[in-house]
């Protein structure tokens, strides 16, 4: 007898095929089995999604392929990763196979049944087969008010807990007991954990070894994030797949991840703009954590009542109780920040959330006190006002340490000539290239194009050409230089380092630089934004960001909000030790001191800010009242670009909710040239968010039946981005 599965395979959603390709197969394969399919030429990895015992209509034994093969010894991937799956890609417009295949480890499509039995015999062996923890938490820490509090609430919060808890008041440790909790009330419980960069794992990953390793066994505790070798991925995913991992740490892409037993998700920094990818299915991993939550949720509580109203009723499984508190059946979701995100905050207000609020520091201590250093009154020219450098002086004679904070790494953004006007622009963007002094290259950040710095003008032949801006490596050298003299408690030489996306790229380097933070032999850290968040210095007292003002008067309407988050964020990082919170400060060097955004910071007044942000939003019709997608084009012109988002823009007149919607006209990127590659986009706005899914629904094969149109001529790809964070 043949069976006929429709399986999902790695197609992106502009190429065409349909969401399942149908198969032959001499077995009934159940939903979730990973199979290998024939695709044209090659053999790939898919996931079927039915089986029937009947071909679709019209579809002969003939014309269809066979499966090539199982992957047996793999539990299927189970119904709420599939509804996940299946919710992603509709909601962000993309193929079924393309969120489904990214979702798993790359390594696994190259295995045969032999090496993944291998494997996973290999993890059977690594770890204890889903142990019960007992006992009370062991952690040597007594709880503050706050967050027993807050834990108290969450055991009994019905939907999405939002954290609102200040830097240093202890949300870190509400997490390891939220997950305590819900290991112990559930015997084959999985908790997800996320943070949105991978340089925050390490210190996290330590703090859940240390404390559930005892507990759990070795293996319990396993991380997921594109920093991982793939098969490390392979490992810790079939792991979390097979239950055998209790606790998984990731990034974004762990929101993915297969979890048969999840009871409790933990999204921490959730304001983050990094939990948005911005490629491939370009979802947001918080808002999907909401939503899987809710799948997850909904299933217990179904799978509970089945048992509960069958002919025979079954016990319950162990630890299930009445539908309250932690026994509950049910996936807790909680998203943590100091600066949550504005759509956040807005769901709270609405009820959607359930707000929680630890404004406490632990052990008493105070947040930073806030000082605006006006640099209309400094020396001209100058990168650090005399005032901070003096300041910085004093904490590193006494044996504390400084943290500089400048969003932008390299020497300097640009390398130009004086007396011709060339500049170090970058010959396949529409960017330049910055100046490293370190190996003296002129390297672009888009594409990566990479050139040694020449010895004279490209045009002119001046010999003459000079760094213009500064970047972290320049700030680290000024600063080398400026404290030179300063001596540390022991008499040795105040030592400067930086902390950036180049100075962490070799394997091992990041976890060297955060010991040596820790270690208290680094007096002062430069480094970009991966520092000021997340990070438990305790020995950091004065912090300083020296360039904030770019983020005042962006075209961007998120660019306050982001500037407040990584200012208050940065802040946080200072007085993180009560005996030194008093004596804690945040300088910021800005040119407009009088900003009504300095006000709030200066209160540490996050709901203030919060207030005024989204009462602009409101006027203007900006998320969270409005929504948003867009529409952007790569192509080999800009002309090409633009002309297949204006001719998508005419082809939606008419279709069904086209009504609903704002179709704007079709403009370059900021950035509109990348690897020769030139990019347009062209915004769609709605009321709602019923109508605009309802319209790029409709619109979805009219994109596609674009491609054709003379317009599309020299088009290279396009996408549909939901929710963008960035316009």
């Amino acid at each position: 007898m043949a069976f006929w599965p429709s399986v999902v395979v790695a197609t992106p959603a502009h190429s065409g095929v349909g969401a399942c390709l149908t198969y032959r197969s001499e077995l009934s394969l159940a939903p979730g089995t990973l199979v290998r399919v024939p695709l044209g030429a090659r053999e790939v990895l898919g996931v079927v999604w039915d089986c029937p015992a009947t071909p679709p209509e019209g579809l002969s034994e003939a014309k269809t392929k066979p499966v090539a093969g199982v992957l047996d010894g793999l539990p299927p991937l189970n119904d709420r990763w599939r509804q996940l799956v299946q919710f992603a890609a509709r909601y962000y417009q993309r193929s079924l196979g393309e969120v489904a295949l990214a979702a798993l480890p790359p390594q696994l499509r190259d295995l045969s049944n032999v090496q993944l039995a291998r494997r996973l015999k290999r993890r059977t062996k690594a770890g204890v087969d889903r142990p019960v923890p007992a006992g009370d938490v062991v952690d040597g820490h007594n709880l503050s008010d706050e967050q027993r509090r807050a834990l108290d609430a969450l055991a009994d919060a019905k939907a999405p807990v939002l954290l609102f808890g200040a830097t240093g008041s202890g949300k870190t440790e509400v997490y390891l007991q939220a997950t305590q909790r819900a290991l112990q009330a559930h015997t084959d419980a999985q908790v997800l954990v996320m943070v949105p960069e991978i340089n925050l794992t390490p210190q996290l990953e330590a703090r859940f070894r240390e404390r559930f390793e005892p507990l759990c066994g070795a293996g319990a505790v396993v991380c997921l994030h594109s920093g991982m070798t793939p098969a490390q991925r392979l490992s810790s995913w079939l792991a979390a797949h097979t239950g055998q991992a209790r606790i998984v740490l990731g990034t974004r892409m762990a929101v993915l991840a297969s979890l048969p037993g999840l009871r409790l998700i933990v999204v921490d920094e959730e304001h983050d703009p990094s939990y948005k990818s911005q490629e491939g299915a370009r979802y947001s991993a918080r808002d999907l954590a909401v939503y899987r939550g809710k799948v997850e949720t909904e299933a217990l509580v179904q799978e509970v009542e089945l048992l509960r109203a069958g002919p025979h009723p079954s016990p319950l499984p162990e630890g299930e109780g009445r539908g309250e508190g932690v026994n509950a059946p049910r996936c807790q979701v909680v998203l943590g920040s100091a600066t949550p995100s504005l759509e956040s905050w807005h769901a709270a207000d609405q009820g959607r959330y359930v707000r929680l609020a630890m404004p406490a520091r632990i052990g008493g201590g105070a947040l930073p006190r806030l000082r605006l250093v006006d640099m209309n009154h400094q020396p001209k020219g100058a990168v650090l006002a005399p005032p901070l450098i003096a300041a910085m002086a004093e904490r590193i004679a006494r044996g504390e340490q400084c943290l500089v904070l400048l969003n932008r790494r390299g020497y300097a953004p640009v390398l130009a000539c004086h007396d011709c006007g060339w500049k170090s622009s970058c010959p396949h963007c529409s960017a330049y290239r910055v100046f490293h002094k370190l190996d003296r290259t002129l390297r672009c950040h888009h594409c990566g194009f990479t050139e040694r710095v020449p010895r004279a003008c490209p045009d002119c032949g001046n010999l003459d050409i000079a760094p213009v801006g500064r970047g972290t490596e320049q700030v680290e050298e000024q600063l080398a230089a400026l404290l030179a003299d300063v001596k540390r408690p022991d008499g040795a030489p105040a030592r400067v380092a930086r902390m950036d996306a180049d100075s962490t790229r070799l394997k091992g380097s990041l976890e060297v630089q955060l010991a040596t933070m820790h270690s208290g032999e680094v007096d002062v850290l430069v480094g970009t934004q991966m520092i000021a968040k997340g990070h438990d210095f305790r020995r950091i007292t004065l912090v300083a960001s020296i360039n904030a003002d770019s983020g005042l008067f962006a075209s961007d309407y998120r660019a306050p909000e982001r500037l407040f988050a990584l200012l208050m964020q940065a802040a946080g990082r200072a007085g993180r030790d009560a005996a030194q919170s008093a004596a804690s400060e945040m300088w910021v060097q800005t040119w407009y001191p009088q900003h009504p955004l300095f006000a709030s910071l200066k209160q540490h007044d996050f709901p203030a800010f919060a207030t005024t942000q989204l009462a602009e939003r409101l006027s203007a019709g900006m998320p969270p009242y409005g929504h948003q997608a867009l529409l952007r084009a790569d192509a080999r012109t800009q002309q090409a670009a633009q002309a297949y988002l204006n001719a998508a823009a005419q082809a939606a007149v008419g279709l069904p909710h086209f009504e609903d919607v704002t179709l704007y006209p079709a403009v370059p990127l900021t950035i509109q040239r990348v690897a020769n590659v030139e990019r347009a986009q062209l915004l769609v706005e709605a009321a709602s968010r019923g109508a605009l899914q309802r319209f790029l629904s409709a619109w979805q094969p009219v994109l596609l039946a674009g491609r054709s149109l003379p317009e599309a001529r020299g088009l290279v790809r396009f996408a549909v981005d939901v929710d963008p964070l960035a316009i």
